[in-house]
């Protein structure tokens, strides 16, 4: 059989290469198997869409019924092969659960049926089936045969080799228009070219009539890897136990004889180096994404990167060949750290992640740069090419990939008028945040690295509401020195240029985890071991971020503030640290803050009800409205099934920060809100109305917001406010929208 087997892929091999129509090389590619396995059907289902497999070519079957019979995934035999992504063989078909005659085809005459999954690195493409009429199972060498055409079919359909314009062929896969729908990580819109962070690898050579030579190169590409790994194992100093674990699995993967020995086999039977790689990564993908173990389905990730970087040995494609970044570039990837986010600097047009979160530090950096990105957007690093276009809005967390015309110029139309506003907001830059009521708004930026600065200026933000000092820790693999944090936290004040800056100390856990931090396993960890706890419980390095600052300010004035408290003895405690930090400078000789100011962050409902010492105590209250809405809602602000149904200006939620407002204002107590709702300007005038006076977002909202509340009476605006709670409402929001369209256009 293995050397029919070879025969047939070298007869696949000049189809490839033969200049026919898409179609009819389909019809000759199932002609070619039904003669070499000597069946009287052969047939090809490839996908229509997500769901929807169609009949595309047949050998035995009736003519008429290829582009006509389609099947739900799941549906048949053939729909329970590729949701499986598995084989089916059975002697009597009929008699399978799940079974669907489909009379157009004429196949009642056919007993015996056995379907294999066409895939590609996860990706599933169709379904390969062989009927007969005689009562039999298929054996396991002509399953073997029929897995390895199925994987040159999945290379054939992946470069095109099926495209055709005629009616009911298939379009090119890689050019088709794909719109991806994920969760908004920074608002924003771009046009670019896709750049992919791990590049897909086309193997352009599926068949080989040399399996000596082949078998020969994937020797030296084993080694090669072999030896990349031990180098990684080796040359790396700083890694703790678990990255040991991690490339000691890489390392077994690399030197696995069997994974070898399947691989040679798969080139004996005709297949390239390449496509033998391929073909093991997809079958131990469909297997091992199966596997209840968890353990196994985690090393999925292991066996996936080891084969990538087999791929890009053998092939030269991907990152290792340095491919040109475009003058546009749409970073496209399954996830990235914070360092090699900043690695691509501020280069990049917009970021499309698969995974990700709205709080994690891609998101962080991404909103620190005011770069578009969408996260969640599903299966777009498989469907991506480089240099394809790409349309991000990440106000909608909506991607449009190679985009009709008609999608690309509407598009432009709205980027054009967003220049245009940016325009008008860049005259008020040096203008106050000035209400028709004669209410003053101190409007302050967000900010987390030296390069946000220079932003402090050009957005005519007042001063820095919060510095976010974890960015420095999730850029490292190990623990920076304090003289590294006292250089930094200097370089910023000195860029402040005599602006406030307000410091957040170190806000890691939840979805922010240091590397060399040993994590913990945590059901729900938003609610666990996080921020000033973990400051708490690790007092060596609160000191030692306290120290940082103090030495930093250097006899300037300083505002340090603590996130995530909860309660007002936590607040107490860490106050004590900073006391007992001042102390130890003092003696040591060095400089005191001219002043300085000891804050909290209020996120947690149960902080608003602290006794009224702790108010009178700290010295002002920064409103975390992000954390804030999660826990009054009780909903996941990762969770897009119920994030989205909780709005900021519900009005009980609008009463419960009213009473914050008036506890700060009988203690006295400085009073701020900062997050993604204080950049977004309904959301902001209204925080205004409610009777905040200071509002801290990311520079590039700094705008709008001022725009916005330069033509508005905060009178007013409390009345409809108040209007809507008397009316009985839900929400303040429709009701401020409608006032809103009432009111005179901006003459800024």
């Amino acid at each position: 059989m293995e050397s029919e087997s070879r025969k047939l892929l070298q007869r696949l091999k000049d189809t490839l290469a033969e200049n026919i129509a898409g179609q009819a090389r389909l019809d000759h590619i199932v002609s070619l198997i039904a003669s070499s396995m000597r069946t009287e059907v052969c047939s090809i289902y490839l996908f229509r869409d997500d769901d929807t497999l169609e009949l595309c070519a047949t050998e035995g079957l009736k003519p008429e019924s290829v582009h006509q019979t389609r099947l739900r995934l799941g549906e048949g035999l053939v729909g329970r092969t590729a949701r499986s992504r598995s084989v089916v063989n059975t002697a009597n078909a009929p008699a399978e659960k799940g079974f669907r005659y489909m009379p157009e085809t004429g196949e009642e005459r056919y007993t015996s049926f056995c379907g294999v999954p066409i895939q590609r690195l996860g990706d599933s493409l169709g379904v390969l089936v062989i009927q007969s009429k005689a009562a039999r199972e298929f054996t396991p060498d002509e399953i073997y045969a029929l897995e390895v055409v199925a994987m040159v079919i999945a290379e054939m359909t992946e470069l095109g080799a099926f495209v055709s314009g005629e009616s009911g062929a298939l379009s090119a896969r890689h050019k088709r228009p794909v719109v991806f729908r994920g969760t908004v990580g920074q608002e924003g819109a771009v046009i670019g070219r896709a750049f992919l962070h791990e590049p897909r690898v086309v193997v352009t050579n599926p068949v080989s009539d040399d399996p000596e030579m082949e078998t020969a190169r994937l020797r030296s590409a084993i080694d090669t890897l072999r030896v990349s790994v031990d180098q990684m194992m080796s040359g790396n100093t700083t890694i703790d136990a678990e990255q040991v674990q991690v490339l000691e699995a890489y390392r077994m993967f690399a030197n696995s004889r069997s994974w070898l020995r399947r691989m040679e086999e798969d080139i004996e039977s005709g297949l390239s180096a390449e496509a033998a790689v391929e073909k093991e990564q997809s079958f131990a993908r469909s297997r091992m994404t199966q596997a209840d173990d968890a353990y196994l389905r985690d090393r999925l990730h292991d066996l996936d990167d080891l084969s990538n970087r087999l791929l890009r040995i053998l092939t030269g494609q991907g990152r290792d060949t340095d491919a040109e970044m475009p003058d546009d570039p749409v970073l496209i990837a399954r996830n990235i750290g914070p360092g090699e986010l900043l690695e691509y600097g501020k280069k990049l047009r917009g970021i499309v992640l698969e995974e990700g979160s709205v709080g994690s530090h891609a998101a962080i950096v991404a909103r620190a740069w005011a770069i578009p990105l969408v996260i969640h957007a599903e299966g777009i690093t498989t469907e991506a090419l480089n240099d394809d276009t790409v349309l991000v809005d990440g106000d909608q967390g909506i991607v449009h990939l190679r985009p009709e015309e008609p999608i690309k110029t509407a598009f432009q139309d709205k980027i054009a008028m967003q220049a245009q506003a940016q325009e008008r907001y860049a005259s008020l830059r040096d203008l106050p945040a000035l209400t028709r009521c004669g209410t003053t708004i101190a409007l302050q930026m967000n900010a987390g690295l030296m390069a946000d600065l220079p932003s402090l200026k050009g957005s005519g933000a007042e001063g820095v509401g919060l510095f976010r000092t974890e960015l420095q820790f999730l850029i490292r693999n190990k623990m920076p020195k304090r003289a590294e944090l006292s250089t930094l936290y200097s370089r910023v004040m000195d860029s402040a240029g005599g602006k406030k800056v307000h410091f957040r100390t170190l806000d890691i856990g939840s979805d922010k985890v240091l590397s060399y931090m040993k994590p913990n396993d945590e059901p729900n960890p938003a609610m666990g071991w996080r921020a000033i706890r973990v400051g708490l419980d690790k007092p060596g390095v609160l000191r030692m971020q306290l120290q940082a600052l103090l030495r930093a300010a250097n006899g300037r004035p300083l505002a340090v503030m603590f996130p995530f408290v909860c309660q007002h003895d936590e607040f107490r405690a860490a106050k004590d640290e900073m006391v007992k930090a001042c102390a130890r400078e003092k003696i040591l000789g060095h400089a005191l803050p001219a002043s300085l100011e000891i804050g909290a962050m209020l996120e947690t409902p149960s902080l608003a009800f602290a006794e009224d010492a702790f108010f009178e105590e700290v010295d002002f209250i920064s409103v975390g409205g992000n954390d804030l809405k999660q826990f009054f809602f009780a909903a996941d602000r990762e969770n897009e099934r119920v994030r989205r149904r909780y709005d900021t200006l519900n009005l009980s939620f609008l009463t419960f920060l009213e009473q914050v407002v008036a506890r700060c204002a009988k203690a006295g107590t400085p009073l701020s809100f900062c997050g993604e709702d204080a950049g977004r300007p309904l959301e902001a005038l209204c925080l205004a109305a409610l009777g905040f006076r200071v509002l801290s977002m990311r520079p590039a909202s700094i705008g709008p917001v001022k725009s916005l509340l330069r033509r508005a009476d905060l009178t007013e605006v409390r009345q409809v406010i108040e209007g809507a709670r008397a009316a009985g409402q839900l929400s303040a929001r429709e009701a401020v929208k409608d006032w809103l369209s009432r009111q005179p256009a901006p003459a800024d």
